[in-house]
């Protein structure tokens, strides 16, 4: 079975990969563009890359109900042991530059990203992250999650990124002009718009971005709508 990615809607996505399924950033309940529930939605692994509400989203809830191990940094795994009762066996909780393998989906490091990360409940959430996924295939992914423009994702770049999943939305994140920089840092062969069109202060247009991708870099840009899937095993889309 191919590996691929379905977009739900502003930082959300779903890696299908061998039959089992990585669920990152579960912000359902409560997404105007969430394009799945969250009482149906598959997981085997979850990845909360920082501790805001639309990051943490359903998290709890979807670990409950699927058994999922959660993978993020190690304060939110401790909140989610201590404060949401998660058993100590099902939180993965990692610092950056750490990684860890995935069972039957292949290996994910914590990488720098430049947020905020206070939770919902007001408690410390430590340092904000991105995700380098290295699947079995050989593909190799890059979630910025939220984060500004910095210098050090050429470093990410070098690991050979066949593709970049950045935000573009301005305001709470990079906005598309950074985004822009950031592909030109990380030289990906595709790179994938996302946290946009969520709320009005993340407008963009999505599309025009994507052409200026087109004329200033290598990338080929793959622009989703919510519920679509992209194949990352093939080129186009």
């Amino acid at each position: 079975m191919a590996t691929r990615v379905r977009w739900l809607g502003h930082s959300c996505l779903l890696f299908e990969v061998g039959g089992k399924h990585v669920l990152v950033d579960p912000f359902l309940t409560g997404n105007p563009a969430a394009a799945a529930k969250a009482d149906e939605v598959p997981a085997d692994y979850l990845l909360i890359s920082h501790g805001h509400g639309d990051h943490v989203g359903d998290a709890v809830a979807v670990a409950r109900r699927t058994g999922a191990k959660v993978v993020t940094n190690y304060e939110i795994g401790l909140w989610l042991q201590e404060i949401q009762g998660l058993p100590a066996g099902q939180v993965i909780g990692m610092q950056h530059g750490g990684g860890t393998a995935l069972d039957g989906v292949g290996r994910v490091k914590l990488t720098l990203a430049f947020h905020g990360s206070v939770l919902p409940d007001g408690k410390n959430g430590g340092n904000p992250c991105g995700f380098l996924l290295s699947f079995p295939d050989g593909t190799r992914v890059y979630d910025a999650a939220d984060t500004a423009l910095f210098g050090d994702m050429r470093l990410i770049g070098e690991e050979g990124l066949d593709l970049a999943i950045l935000p573009i939305g301005d305001f709470y994140t990079m906005g598309p002009d950074d985004a822009l920089r950031a592909v030109r840092l990380l030289e990906p062969k595709r790179v994938m718009p996302i946290h946009y069109n969520t709320f009005p202060p993340i407008r963009q247009d999505a599309h025009a971005w994507a052409a200026r991708v087109r004329e200033s870099t290598d990338a080929e840009p793959c622009v989703l709508e919510p519920g679509g899937w992209l194949d990352l095993g093939a080129a186009g889309g």
